[in-house]
Parts: structure tokens; C-alpha cells; sequence
């Protein structure tokens, strides 16, 4: 579904990035990995004459032998699906990435992932799965609630994603008294928002983030969000204070992807990692892959 100006994708990136520090999912980010992968593949065959894809085959099956001699070496695990995402094999990724998941049931961006890589593959349902089984525990994560929208977005299933965040909303008061801020409502409020946006539930929309901006008057993001669907509807009189209010509100590492967004640029922030650089808790280095002889 191409959303106009890609309004979906940027504000989601905000709500993540600035949620969790994670700006984008693996889906976009495996395609650039792979395609940076064969454009600098290809450039060593220019050079070299040959791509050599051989040396990542061989890699891979070290990080094999490490895991059959050390099924839980995260450091192994990683190495594996860093790898396979260079040689292009998504679906590889995902046994690797699922006990990443199992191992490290804190670090809900290993579940996140194993959902978009899920995703990606064409495995719906066990994206889907995946999301729920972090949401069950963590119904605030930002990242499975902004993955499991866009999935049932991409599924026409627009009344699906609202009910979502309306029972996120409905319960978050009481949530957040038992475990204090497990729950951005400001974040969730956003997602809801563009859902309207998406829906042509423009009202609904504007309402909400007013409501937002009552709610975080600190937070760049909602005078943001609304100054970008009232400057896609022709108001640009209406979105310039917004814009200047939210220029104003962001932090130093936003506050430039804000000004490109008010002068009608994209913002979208650069990619992260895909993994992260050190499971939870840390992992003791993996002993070097030694193939078979």
C-alpha cells in the first residue's frame, strides 16, 4: 500500500525511533543490506572478476559447526544471521533469529525481528503469531504494536489495527499503575492517528493528535504528525505553526529530518543495525568457525 508521502513510514519511524531508539524495521533494512551486499558484490567482480560468494558459504558453515558444538553461542547465533543476510537466504535467517527470540525473552527486538522476517518471507500468520506473543507480555512495545499495524494494514484490515490500539489506549491507565510508563500513549495515539489518516477518518485523525499535544506538550511528534496531514491536505497555513512548534520540541538528532519534513523532503533517518551488537546480559565470544576440513 503506497501511503502519500509516505506519511505512514515517517511518522511510524519517529514513534520507534524516538520509543526505542530503533528507526527502522528489518524488512526495508534486509533489502538494503542485501541489495548494499550485491552492489558491493558486483563491484568486486568488476575488479576481481568474480563475486566471491564463496567465502561467505564458508563463513556461514563455521558459524554451523560453532552451533552444533554450542546450540545457545549468541555470538555464533548473530554471526550466522549477519551472514545469510549477505548472501541474500532471508528464510535462513529465521531459525537463528527464533532462538535468538527464545534465548533472550527480555530483548523483545529478537521476537520484533523474527515477526518482520517472518513477514518479509510471506509467512503472515506466524508474523502476526510473533507480534501477538510479545504484545501478550509487553502490550506497550512500541515495535510489535507499529509491526503488527502495518501488517494488518498491508492486509486490508484496517479495523483490526484500530480495535488494537483502541484496547492499548482503553488499558493503559491501568497498566501503566502496575508497571509504570510500559506504555508511550503518546506513541500509541500517533500509530491510532495515521490508521484514521490511512482510513480517510481525517476528523478523527486531527482530534486525536490535538488530544496527543494536550497530552505531551514537550513532544515534537504529534504537532509534527498533524502539521503533515494538514500540509498534504493544502493547509499550509494551518501546518507551518505546527511545523515551527515541532522544529522547535525536537531533539538536536531529529530536529534536522523535521526541518527536511516541513520543507517537503522525506526525513526519513538512516538505517541501524538490524541485530543488536550484544544480546542481553552479553555473550562470551564464539570460538573462531573452523569448517570442516
Amino acid at each position: 500500500m503506497a501511503f502519500k508521502r509516505n506519511r505512514w513510514l515517517v511518522v511510524s519511524v519517529l514513534v520507534v525511533a524516538v520509543a526505542a531508539f530503533l528507526a527502522l524495521s528489518i524488512i526495508p533494512l534486509l533489502g538494503t543490506r542485501v541489495d548494499r551486499q550485491t552492489a558491493d558484490s558486483n563491484a568486486t567482480a568488476g575488479q576481481n572478476g568474480q563475486v566471491d560468494a564463496t567465502e561467505l558459504e564458508t563463513r556461514a558453515q563455521g558459524y554451523e559447526m560453532v552451533l552444533q558444538r554450542e546450540p545457545d553461542n549468541q555470538t555464533a547465533l548473530i554471526g550466522l544471521i549477519e551472514t545469510r543476510i549477505q548472501l541474500g537466504d532471508i528464510e535462513g535467517v529465521i531459525d537463528p533469529l527464533g532462538r535468538l527470540a527464545e534465548l533472550n525473552p527480555n530483548e523483545t527486538r529478537y521476537a520484533v525481528l523474527l515477526a518482520q522476517t517472518k513477514q518479509q518471507v510471506g509467512d503472515l500468520e506466524g508474523a502476526a503469531q510473533s507480534y501477538r506473543t510479545v504484545l501478550n507480555n509487553n502490550p506497550g512495545d512500541v515495535e510489535a504494536l507499529q509491526g503488527l499495524v502495518s501488517l494488518l494494514l498491508a492486509q486490508d484490515r484496517p479495523q483490526a489495527a484500530i480495535g488494537l490500539l483502541q484496547d492499548t489506549l482503553s488499558t493503559a491507565s491501568q497498566t501503566n499503575e502496575a508497571d509504570p510508563g510500559s506504555i508511550d500513549t503518546t506513541s500509541v495515539r500517533l500509530l491510532l492517528a495515521e490508521v484514521y489518516v490511512e482510513s480517510d477518518r481525517i476528523d478523527d485523525a486531527l482530534n486525536l493528535y490535538d488530544e496527543a499535544i494536550d497530552g505531551a506538550p514537550e513532544d515534537f511528534r504529534p504537532p509534527l504528525a498533524k502539521a503533515l496531514v494538514l500540509q498534504d491536505r493544502g493547509d499550509d497555513d494551518a501546518a507551518q505553526p505546527l511545523f515551527d512548534q515541532a522544529i522547535s520540541l525536537a531533539p538536536d538528532q531529529y530536529r534536522d529530518q523535521v526541518q527536511q519534513l516541513a520543507a517537503g523532503g522525506d526525513g526519513l533517518p538512516p538505517a541501524p543495525e538490524a541485530i543488536p551488537a550484544e544480546p542481553e546480559g552479553g555473550a562470551q565470544p564464539a570460538p573462531a568457525p573452523v569448517p570442516a576440513e
